[in-house]
């Protein structure tokens, strides 16, 4: 009867993982040391599932925000200050946005706010942007992949969805 239970137990218990591991969907992480610290992402990987980046984030309007991801929203966490070109962001962890402008381009924007549903976005929690650098993709890339790689003295945040390309540089200040 102990056997049983136990067995059961563990049904149990790997179903309530599998529902867990379901609801966050794909996620997806990186991270790159700068001066002996660490700066990291963690995100969510949607699908194309055969759709472009031109359907799906071409209908948002300028100043409108893509949420970098799905479900949970895209948190950045540095353990050292760092300059985006003449912006600083102070060592802490947040959550990351891209804004789309008028000219088609995308500006990665910083949330005081983390953790929070990646639909949730408060606009009065950004407290810094910064303009970056866009190109098209030879290939298209299926799942929202963001990666941070070391570049000269400093490092680079690169986001790739379909073809779209979308990258900011970044030092520990």
């Amino acid at each position: 009867m102990r056997k049983i239970a136990i067995a059961a137990l563990g049904v149990l218990l790997a179903g309530c993982m599998a529902s867990v591991a379901w609801a966050q969907g794909d996620r997806g992480s990186a991270t790159v040391t700068l001066r002996g610290k660490t700066v990291s992402v963690d995100y969510g990987r949607p699908s194309l599932k055969g759709r472009s980046t031109d359907d799906l984030l071409g209908q948002l309007p300028a100043g409108g925000f893509w949420r970098l991801g799905n479900n949970t929203s895209t948190t950045f966490k540095t353990d050292v200050n760092l300059k985006f070109g003449d912006v600083e962001v102070p060592a802490g962890e947040y959550s990351i946005w891209m804004q789309k402008v008028e000219d088609g381009g995308w500006k990665l924007v910083f949330n005081k706010q983390h953790g929070q549903w990646g639909t949730q976005h408060d606009k009065a929690q950004d407290f810094a942007s910064v303009p970056m650098e866009g190109s098209k993709g030879a290939d298209s890339v299926d799942l929202v992949t963001i990666t941070l790689s070391k570049m000269g003295g400093g490092a680079t945040l690169k986001v790739q969805w379909g073809t779209l390309v979308q990258s900011a540089s970044f030092k520990a200040a």
